[in-house]
This record gives structure tokens, sequence and C-alpha cells, in this order.
């Protein structure tokens, strides 16, 4: 996951991320004093009720999520040696904002004309 992927089929932050992705997410978002993947996992698979994601998958969630700025970071050491805690770098609106942000300047990037015309037709 080097960037986002916005599947137009979905709605919201389905559209973005999978179910377990945004309860990674939540979790982070909860947790101002920052959380390490240890206990993102535990709670994430608590949240899906029944179904599990592995650990390696939250860590290359978190770190994907942390290196788009989604996510802060700070290394530690600690028991068993290094580690991240990870912060939010920015709210949920926040998120929906980078979000729209990145796919608006995709689309000025690729089709600048098109892109204004289409938000000019655009009703809320």
């Amino acid at each position: 996951m080097k960037g986002l992927e916005y599947d137009t089929s979905r709605t919201g932050l389905d559209a973005v991320l999978k179910d377990w992705q945004q309860k990674a997410t939540q979790v982070v978002w909860s947790s101002p004093e920052g959380a390490n993947s240890r206990t993102v996992h535990v709670k994430v698979n608590q949240m899906l009720k029944g179904e599990t994601i592995s650990r390696a998958s939250i860590i290359n969630f978190l770190e994907a999520m942390r290196e788009i700025g989604v996510l802060k970071g700070e290394e530690r050491t600690g028991k068993g040696g290094y580690h991240w805690v990870y912060y939010p770098a920015m709210d949920e609106a926040g998120f929906k904002r980078f979000i729209t942000e990145q796919i608006l300047s995709s689309l000025m990037k690729s089709f600048p004309n098109e892109t204004k015309e289409a938000l000019k037709n655009i009703n809320p």
C-alpha cells in the first residue's frame, strides 16, 4: 500500500479501507497516548468477532499509514527490543479530507480540464 486506492463501487471509508483496516485506524484514533501493533492486533481481532487478521498485516498497514502521514509513529525500546508506537496524525474528519485531496490532486494531474468541469457540475 504505497497510497490509498479508491473503489468507486463502494461508499464512505469502505471505498478506501477494508473493515479490519477501519477498525485498526479507529483503535489508534481512540488512543491519543499511542498504541503499539500488539495492542492494535488484539483489539482488532476482538472487534472482528470470529474472523482474525494477522499481526503482520496489522504492522504492514500501520506502517503504510504512517508513511503516507495518516499516522505518526515513535520507535521505542522495550521488552524484546524495539517497537513502534502509533499516534493519530489526523482525526477521522482530517482523514476524509486527506482522501478527498489525494483523489482530486490525482485527477487534476491526469485530467485538469475535465476535473474542473466535473466539479462545476456537481450539486451537493
